[in-house]
């Protein structure tokens, strides 16, 4: 938006008023060809990142008290909240996915008016899943955790599905029924149309990687259902997102390859467009890459060792860092730093995250085998996951079974042990990404913060906190109702 803004007033300098407000200011305003609807969903994900706030609220973060000391950081730790609106913050999320939503809204009212809607049925199909998607990811946030006994009784957030034509307009948060109903109905609907040959590019190589492939719709269903406890969708979407006989093709080799990486290679190939697990990425504002090891509630030596033993019986691969700050680390990320003009010292720092990865659906497909009491078909996926991420593995020392889990987790009930298994691979795996907070809401599980001086505070599975609160200006504005505190 400030980019946009100082294009704007720059603009009106050079060429005056007159001239100025004769001329569209942005080619895209004009939709009328297919590349022009392509070039505006682009900006139908959102440039924003939830993983700072996520972390923080999780339990994967510790007090390191000589490290950076950041309010965006600090806020979510303590579950206050917050009045920063910078990116990284809830507020600035929050705007990010309605700016996404708005532009998918503005493609998909172009193509409904097309003389003919069926050409875009490409674009249609990725503006469908795009709206989906930030809706999905702003009720999970914003509103109560989703369960079918009482979706219907909570309220949502609001499902945008039109541009906005007025500068103030009162929106309704409808039920998280009615979100999840909405987000299924676009999500059905979008995975028919879309089209991986949409996004071939003669000369740029990895574009599909930004984009809703099927793998990656699939992907999000597979995500979505598993929210929804409903496990044979996320078995049948599983399977579309990555066959069963081509899943170990997409998995991270992170006991060959990516052991042999330093800091820097690591983090150059995480999110490189060319890595198969790679399902969807996204560029966001953001100063994630630049602050995840060096902000002063982060994994620090206390929570490496609570998180990275596991029911295998060796040891993770996993290449991890720390700092003299007492910072432990994956080095999954890189900034990347836009400057405001060519030869300016000021910019903007960007992080590229994945939002959906190969890892995630097989991770999600076990946990719907275990809840569906297929157990020997979980146990092969988690076996499967172990046997790329334990250094050295072998099959004969490593195989988890039904007595190493029981011997680790004390547990005797099949399914329960397997799923604590699986959360705790899930957390290891998406270490740093936010991810480990919504299987915190998903299977309500307390989390205890320790201050540095002793303070112990606490989030129980019935603590209105656990949903962050409305945006101010979204409730004076917009009209919403605030959460309850």
């Amino acid at each position: 938006m400030k980019k946009y803004i100082t294009f704007l007033l720059s603009a009106f300098l050079m060429v005056g008023c007159d001239d100025f407000l004769s001329e569209t200011p942005d080619n895209r305003a004009s939709l009328d060809t297919k590349q022009k609807v392509a070039e505006l969903l682009v900006t139908a994900y959102p440039e924003a990142n939830y993983i700072t706030f996520c972390e923080a609220m999780s339990d994967n973060v510790e007090d390191n008290p000589s490290a950076t000391k950041d309010a965006r950081n600090a806020d979510p730790f303590f579950w206050r909240d917050g009045t920063s609106t910078e990116q990284d913050s809830p507020e600035f999320y929050w705007n990010g996915c309605y700016s996404a939503i708005a532009a998918a809204n503005h493609a998909l009212e172009f193509i409904a008016s097309a003389n003919d809607p069926e050409s875009y049925n490409d674009q249609k199909g990725e503006a469908l899943v795009a709206r989906a998607y930030s809706h999905f990811m702003l009720v999970n946030l914003f509103a109560h955790t989703y369960d079918a006994n009482t979706a219907d009784l909570y309220p949502g957030i609001p499902y945008v599905t039109e541009p906005e034509t007025v500068s103030f307009k009162t929106y309704e948060r409808g039920t998280v029924k009615s979100v999840y109903d909405n987000i299924e109905n676009d999500l059905t609907e979008g995975l028919a149309l879309l089209n991986d040959r949409a996004y071939e590019h003669p000369t740029a190589s990895g574009v599909a990687s930004y984009h809703f492939t099927k793998a990656a719709g699939h992907a999000f269903a597979t995500r979505f259902y598993l929210f929804k406890k409903d496990y044979q969708k996320v078995l049948e979407h599983a399977e579309q997102a990555l066959p069963s006989n081509d899943i170990l093709n997409y998995i991270r080799p992170w006991n060959t390859t990516y052991r042999t990486y330093s800091a820097t290679e690591l983090a150059v190939a995480y999110t490189n467009s060319s890595e198969a697990s790679n399902l969807l990425l996204c560029e966001t504002l953001s100063d994630w890459a630049t602050s995840f090891n060096g902000v002063q509630y982060a994994t620090g030596a206390g929570k490496y060792q609570e998180i990275f033993p596991n029911p295998t019986g060796g040891l993770y691969a996993f290449s991890t860092f720390y700092t003299s700050r007492g910072v432990y680390f994956v080095n999954k990320f890189r900034p990347h730093f836009v400057r405001t003009g060519v030869n300016a010292n000021t910019g903007f720092n960007y992080t590229i995250i994945p939002l959906f990865t190969a890892e995630e659906v097989l991770l999600s497909r076990a946990e719907a085998y275990a809840m569906l009491n297929e157990f020997h078909k979980a146990m092969a996926d988690i076996n499967l996951w172990a046997s790329t991420r334990i250094t050295d593995y072998n099959r004969d020392a490593h195989a988890i079974t039904y007595n190493r889990l029981y011997n680790f987790y004390r547990i005797n009930i099949n399914q329960q042990a397997i799923v604590a298994a699986i959360l705790d691979f899930r957390r290891v795996e998406f270490l740093h990404e936010g991810l480990r907070w919504f299987d915190i809401l998903r299977h309500k599980l307390p989390v205890k913060h320790t201050t540095f001086g002793g303070e112990v505070v606490e989030l129980k599975p019935d603590d209105p906190r656990r949903v962050l609160q409305i945006p101010r200006e979204a409730v004076s504005m917009g009209g919403l109702q605030p959460n309850p505190r």
